[in-house]
């Protein structure tokens, strides 16, 4: 690949080669299978294709065209579904665990999704997660309160609004829809902060 001057990027058996053309990437690819052919390595063909480079990943990430038709660098789709699965086997709604102890489990995982993925220049995906994931831990709250005396006499003694209040309440088992209202008040993101919570786009 050097020698022809190609650009590439490998990692022990997973690379990639970016030329100008499909015709260009059908040439290079017939021409790795005869080198791997020679030495007994096959082409793992059910991840191997000619793609255009926005279709494609490398550990996780891939390439997007940014503002002035700059290339930059994204976490992959399929790392991002990987991952928010990921949160939300951490943080189901069952289990009896105090918020603190939710936070804590998610903590080591988070910061070791950052750091991974620091090279993303994506910060609004970031924004977007960080605002998922809380979204996520007030409604595990919402149904730890249980009832609907519990959940007003809680936010009221946080400071939302008796009114408020009473209409989050009035709807204690719509958990997912009740964390979006204006829980955010009674549990805002410096509550999450001071637990520990990393931010991922801070």
């Amino acid at each position: 690949m050097e020698k022809r001057g190609h650009a590439f990027v490998r990692y022990a058996d997973d690379g990639n080669v970016y030329v100008r053309s499909k015709r260009a990437g059908e040439r290079v690819m017939a021409l790795l299978r005869r080198l791997y052919g020679d030495l007994k390595l096959r082409i793992n063909e059910s991840k191997s294709a000619v793609a255009r480079v926005w279709d494609r990943k490398f550990l996780g990430f891939s390439l997007w065209v940014g503002a002035g038709k700059t290339i930059r660098v994204r976490v992959a789709e399929k790392a991002l579904n990987a991952m928010k699965q990921r949160v939300r086997s951490m943080t189901r709604r069952l289990g009896g665990r105090s918020l603190e102890q939710v936070i804590g489990t998610l903590r080591p995982y988070l910061l070791g999704w950052k750091a991974y993925f620091r090279l993303a220049e994506t910060p609004q995906v970031f924004r977007e997660l960080d605002e998922w994931i809380r979204h996520r831990l007030r409604a595990i709250q919402l149904k730890q309160w249980k009832r609907g005396r519990t959940t007003h006499r809680e936010l009221v003694s946080r400071g939302l609004s008796p009114t408020a209040a009473a209409q989050v309440a009035a709807n204690t088992r719509r958990w997912w829809k009740n964390s979006a209202m204006a829980l955010h008040i009674a549990i805002p993101n410096r509550w999450f902060t001071e637990r520990g919570l990393p931010s991922l786009g801070a």
